[in-house]
């Protein structure tokens, strides 16, 4: 049976202002009936600066964590980025103090990263919001950090879902993990990431499913953002709402890959740009299939696509709108990816 977890980042409002914890966000997720959470410790507009979501490594935290997890029979996955061996090792420490078994990362992208940053639209708290230069280098040098910590892994059994963030085209991934050979590490997909590498994301699930060991299920749309260089963005929507095909995507990595558990990403309201040049991942330009063009979900003239992530920005009565609209939507995006297992298994 295939069990559903729910990612902090499906929350990031209430964890971000202080509207809630990660115990809270675990309570919330046994209140919507889920059987796991995977956990964000990037750092972001107001959490902890070394563990996000999380909010502690302190042993004495870490074990109120797990105790919360084992009370509800809980799996968890934790969501972190980069692949140096230090920072790995840190979080192999913290994944084994809450049993966590799967651990999300990314090659994160930093060239040109010294410009100012007035918002957080500009990259103020996270440079993975904003479009930066882009060299696939850095993919030989990932396979020979990776080659490092495989012992770990091994030692911990513990397993490296290397995602598809908005950068990475499948081909890319794979050929990582292909060269690395090892069950440990494998590919984080991302149901709606590959579209900002201009890849359609059916593509990119017939080629990682065979090596994917996570997911984030998620939707999006594409909408106009006339002040960005391709003058669209990807946005995200609860699931079930965007243009993602999603039961075909569900159906193509279960039908070819062992994965056992299904995490809800649900980024609304968020918006992404498109970090690669058209053409990179095989798509040239938007107007159809899950490409296809919408309307803004706000009024422009109220708030503008690359600022629906940090709404406490624009006013204190827009964060509270987009507070109840975000938690509305992951009620909603929940009872459509139980429907949509469901409908899956009874095949």
């Amino acid at each position: 049976m295939l069990k559903l977890g729910l990612d902090t980042e499906s929350l990031h409002l209430w964890l971000q202002n202080k509207r809630m914890d990660i115990f809270g966000f675990i309570e919330k997720a046994h209140e919507f009936g889920l059987d796991g959470v995977m956990i964000n410790i990037i750092s972001d507009y107001g959490l902890d600066p070394e563990w996000g979501t999380l909010g502690s490594n302190a042993p004495e935290h870490l074990a109120k964590v797990k105790a919360l997890l084992d009370k509800y029979n809980m799996y968890c996955e934790i969501a972190t980025k980069g692949i140096t061996y230090e920072h790995l090792m840190k979080v192999l420490e913290v994944a084994d103090a809450i049993g966590a078994d799967i651990i999300r990362t990314y090659i994160p992208i930093t060239l040109n990263s010294n410009e100012s940053r007035e918002t957080g639209g500009e990259g103020k708290y996270d440079l993975g919001k904003i479009r930066l230069d882009f060299d696939p280098a850095v993919f030989d040098e990932a396979v020979t950090t990776f080659r490092q910590i495989i012992p770990e892994l091994q030692k911990r059994r513990i397993k490296i879902g290397l995602e598809n963030h908005e950068y990475e085209t499948s081909e890319e991934l794979v050929n990582v993990v292909k060269q690395l050979n090892t069950p440990w590490i494998g590919l984080h997909y991302d149901f709606g990431n590959s579209m900002m590498a201009w890849e359609d994301p059916e593509k990119a699930a017939r080629n990682m499913a065979p090596y994917t060991v996570t997911t984030h299920f998620k939707d999006h749309i594409v909408i106009p953002c006339p002040e960005d260089k391709y003058g669209y963005v990807v946005c995200g929507i609860p699931a079930g709402e965007g243009n993602l095909d999603l039961p075909r995507l569900l159906s193509i990595i279960l039908d070819n890959s062992s994965i056992t558990r299904l995490n809800l990403e649900m980024c609304y309201p968020y918006c992404a740009q498109f970090k690669r040049s058209p053409g990179a991942g095989g798509v040239n330009q938007v107007g159809s299939g899950c490409f296809k063009v919408e309307p803004p979900l706000f009024d422009p003239d109220v708030i503008q696509p690359k600022q629906y992530y940090y709404p406490q920005e624009i006013s204190q009565e827009l964060l509270e709108e987009f507070l109840e609209k975000q938690m509305t939507g992951v009620k909603n995006s929940v009872e459509y990816t139980k429907k949509l297992c469901q409908e899956y298994s009874g095949r």
